[in-house]
């Protein structure tokens, strides 16, 4: 029963990322209608054939010997019947692929027809009215509007310029203090900047100006809204991370959770407690049917009832993929139970994953729905069946109790391998210290959630009780996290992915095979220690060597990429790039060795090729870039492909503030109408858990000078030396800085005598450690508090270190 839905997913997937106008998608929708045509036909001639049949049978039974018609008339219709189920069959198959493809193309057209298209194109502003589809949620990196920090609001387009638009859904990057829920209609002018057909949003709009809120959320969603609001506020008396796990468990909001917490999460493989699932939404549903059954309601109005609840707590938690999935799945099953007949589970996952994709598309591409929905197709197909064989070995309700971990984390695991090439070694160990307190920190928290608005002492006390279990789940999140070697590695991308489902279907049916042959089972056993140890030994060797060589935890990384600049900057979970170094190769290399995988902040200093060429090796992984003045051909050439890769391109000048993380930044140069070229260079300070460090650019001595006196810079604890250590250099600002280390991106015997002698001598008269990638390639710098860093470096240059 799961292939229809299986099908219409591929179909979804592959449609989306069509080009814009869709043509192609159309085209597979057509070629999908035709097949499912022929189907049909087939089926229609296989019933009228086994009708003729029966009564062709019966009236040659009156005329020929028992012994001859019988066997020809059974083999003729157990042809037909079985030409029958595979035609019924393919009918639904390519009903739902044509339906998701068909789906796929009018959202092209449309997104393809939108006036936004034009604007985007000419870079002009656009007044335009959206409705806001999701709550507000802080963006963990940002360039600030008004000095304050950012939330990201998905919306469907309302109108472009006064006039009515096909409803288009946008996404925009609003101030924290606007005044914005989901179902809010907001008015703003804009620029727009189209998205790859692949992402769910069509448009991003930039800079957003004259923010007005022009309509009110429905009073169900505003009183939604203030209940997760008054939920969250409340939360927040509450100590540690249990405090912040709270209203994850209850209602799905982790805004409270910080990186740190999250990172531990993800590494115990218990992040989905963190997301409202099929079991929030049965828990909600049970009760509700439960609570009319005994108030003396007749079954269907039992199955209304719950169907009303399950709708409101939908409202209440948004619509998440997972809410999405399990509030289609349980509506099903509800029906099906008004109806008197039975829907079983794998039925209704199936039949409500068809419907979400083809009314929706992209979802065939979240990778939250795709987790949702592997678990639950894991626990109804393996569950069973992994418990019975564990149960050999152990007391059935132990076996029970560990197969549902085991059934969901093998299911889910190829999906996560495409989010992080790895395998959380103790995820399923996590999962089952946490499971017992799971249900109890949900259930008490949703009734606290309930009662606050109306009994605010009584709900407090109900969240007190619910702290409790969230607690002991952030233990075992930390403790998990914290254990040595919890992180296995694997192939990444599409490879990987592949790789891993064979090898778990190779180790299923091993498992769970009792009657193979032992010819059979030597091979599929030579096939399964293949596909794990050729995966192993590709990526393990090289990253325990990593692993063990450098620091995990650092926070800025001076990758060496020969002559130029690439220095790297993380804060709780954000990382930000400054510049890219002349070679795209070289600075893949040390993204690779770091792990690095996306980039929130890109700040291109100027447009020289030895900071900006190495660019091509971080299209597609950037989602703001920040720059300064343009320089015709030379800048486009950098920026065309990352902002057609999806990335927000930001010109920035002195005074623009934004966020990385939990540390803040500000930039200090240049001044507005400042021509392109070093002097123009973009000159940041940061400010956060490295302390304050300032990336200089390629500045000279004379701008330095004009920037040292139109700002309080003051002591720092990192600097990015200049000009790859030119002699071009203010004494006064080094001076002024006394920067604990100074950073060079410098290549061996790069023929400029860089670094130069006069600024060496000037680093150590300030009391400034150089650190040269020449001499210690890929350097890493972990602060340790007070000014001082922990040190690693790739090269071994004998004595380089902070000062104490």
């Amino acid at each position: 029963m799961l292939l229809p839905a299986c099908a219409t997913w591929a179909t979804a997937w592959v449609a989306v990322v069509m080009p814009a106008a869709g043509a192609e998608a159309s085209a597979i929708a057509f070629v999908l209608w035709t097949l499912a045509v022929v189907a049909l036909l087939v089926l229609g001639w296989s019933v009228l054939a086994h009708r003729r049949g029966i009564a062709g049978g019966a009236a040659r039974l009156a005329r020929r010997d028992r012994t001859v018609g019988p066997s020809t008339c059974g083999r003729g219709r157990r042809t037909r019947a079985v030409v029958s189920s595979v035609a019924a069959m393919l009918l639904v198959v390519l009903a739902g692929a044509a339906l998701a493809a068909t789906s796929a193309a009018t959202g092209l057209a449309s997104r393809e027809r939108s006036p936004l298209v034009t604007i985007a194109e000419t870079g002009g502003t656009v007044d335009v009215v959206i409705e806001a589809t999701t709550a507000p949620r802080p963006m963990r990196a940002a360039v600030w509007a008004a000095d304050e920090p950012m939330v990201r609001v998905d919306g469907a387009l309302v109108s472009v310029d006064g006039v009515a638009s096909a409803v288009i859904p946008v996404t925009v990057g609003l101030p924290a203090s606007t005044d914005v829920e989901w179902g809010t209609r907001l008015a703003l002018r804009a620029r727009a900047q189209q998205l790859p057909a692949a992402e769910p949003n069509a448009f991003r709009l930039v800079s957003p100006d004259q923010v007005e809120v022009v309509g009110a959320p429905p009073p169900w969603l505003e009183w939604a809204s203030e209940l997760r609001r008054g939920f969250a506020d409340a939360a927040a008396g509450l100590d540690g991370d249990g405090a912040a796990l709270v209203p994850g468990l209850a209602i799905g909001d982790t805004s409270a959770v910080g990186a740190e917490f999250d990172a531990a999460m993800k590494a115990s493989s218990l992040t989905h407690l963190t997301a409202v699932s099929g079991a929030n939404c049965a828990i909600v549903t049970a009760a509700a049917f439960g609570l009319a059954a005994a108030c003396g309601l007749g079954r269907r109005t039992r199955v209304l009832v719950a169907l009303l609840a399950l709708s409101g707590f939908v409202v209440l938690v948004t619509p998440q993929a997972s809410v999405i999935r399990a509030g289609a799945m349980a509506a099903v099953i509800l029906v099906g139970v008004a109806s008197s007949r039975r829907s079983g589970g794998v039925s209704a996952l199936s039949v409500a994953v068809t419907v979400l994709i083809v009314q929706d598309p992209w979802l065939a591409r979240d990778y939250g729905f795709a987790l949702s929905a592997a678990a639950t197709a894991g626990l109804l197909l393996l569950a069973g069946p992994l418990a019975r064989r564990l149960s050999d070995l152990m007391p059935v309700p132990l076996a029970v109790v560990l197969a549902v971990p085991v059934a969901a984390q093998l299911a889910c695991q190829p999906v996560l391998i495409l989010l992080d090439p790895a395998v959380a070694v103790y995820g399923v160990p996590a999962n089952l210290l946490a499971a017992p307190a799971a249900p109890v920190g949900t259930i008490v928290g949703m009734i606290g959630c309930l009662v606050l608005p109306f009994l605010p002492s009584v709900g407090f006390a109900f969240l007190q009780v619910a702290w409790l279990p969230a607690t002991w789940i952030a233990l075992v999140a930390h403790g998990a996290a914290a254990m040595p070697g919890g992180r296995l590695p694997w192939l990444p991308d599409a490879l990987g992915a592949v790789t891993m489902l064979a090898a778990t279907a190779a180790g299923l049916w091993l498992l769970l095979g009792r009657s193979l042959r032992p010819a059979l089972r030597r091979t599929v056993t030579a096939s399964f220690v293949l596909l794990v140890a050729v995966p192993l030994g590709l990526v393990i060797g090289p990253s325990v060597v990593a692993r063990a060589t450098h620091p995990a935890d650092w926070d800025v990384a001076d990758c060496d990429v020969g002559q130029g600049d690439a220095v790297l900057v993380r804060s709780e979970g954000a990382t930000a790039l400054f510049d890219t170094g002349p070679d795209p190769a070289a600075l893949d290399r040390c993204l690779d060795l770091l792990g690095v995988e996306s980039i929130d902040v890109l700040v291109l200093t100027h447009w020289d090729a030895d900071h900006v060429a190495g660019s091509p090796a971080v299209v597609g992984m950037v989602t703001t870039v920040v720059h300064g003045p343009l320089d015709g051909d030379r800048s486009a050439r950098v920026l065309d492909p990352l902002v057609a890769a999806g990335a927000d391109a930001v010109e920035v000048t002195a005074g623009r503030r934004g966020g990385l993380g939990d540390s803040r930044w500000r930039v200090l140069w240049p001044p507005p109408e400042t021509a392109p070229g070093n002097d123009a260079s973009v000159v940041l300070e940061i400010e956060g858990r490295l302390g304050r460090a300032v990336f200089l650019g390629d500045l000279g001595e004379e701008a330095q000078a004009r920037l040292l006196g139109s700002n309080a810079i003051g002591p720092v604890d990192l600097v990015k030396v200049a000009h790859h250590g030119s002699a071009d250099q203010s004494e006064r600002l080094y001076e002024e800085l006394s920067a604990t280390v100074g950073v060079i991106g410098v290549g061996v015997d790069n023929g400029y005598g860089h670094p130069t002698d006069r600024l060496l001598d000037l680093l150590v008269r300030v009391g400034t450690v150089p650190v040269r990638s020449d001499r210690a390639g890929t350097a890493l710098l972990t602060a340790t508090g007070d000014g001082r860093f922990a040190l690693w470096t790739e090269r071994d240059s004998g004595t380089v270190s902070p000062r104490p």
